[in-house]
């Protein structure tokens, strides 16, 4: 049910995008400026074509299958994908670190700890 309804919404909207890219354009933003002059230039408010009750058509199916897509779908919590199943197999476990080299010789006292301490501040 899940991949006949996926294909739909592919299918639906390609038929989409091809109906919107036929579509001329009606300037709309331009229609405003100037009064009703713009409209004879322009052109102004025509009548619903085909490719527009096409449109209407194809973008309500679009919304329609999409939201029974999202109650479909399986849900991932009761089921996991086999990639992460094989990536948790995968996963190197927590090991301790290895030891370093230098972790069990003594630390020699850095040069400044062998200097005087600072005055203390006259007054005191």
């Amino acid at each position: 049910m899940y991949a006949f309804l996926l294909t739909i919404l592919i299918l639906d909207g390609l038929l989409l995008a091809a109906v919107i890219l036929l579509q001329a354009g009606q300037g709309g933003g331009l229609a405003s400026f100037g009064g009703g002059t713009t409209d004879l230039v322009v052109g102004g408010r025509q009548a619903a074509t085909l490719l527009t009750k096409t449109t209407w058509i194809c973008a309500s199916l679009f919304m329609v299958v999409a939201l029974l897509i999202s109650l479909v779908a399986p849900n991932g919590s009761g089921s996991s994908s086999e990639v992460l199943e094989q990536l948790h197999q995968n996963a190197p476990t927590a090991e301790q670190p290895a030891e370093l080299p230098l972790e069990g010789l003594p630390v020699a006292p850095s040069p400044d700890s062998t200097a005087a301490p600072a005055p203390a501040t006259p007054g005191q």
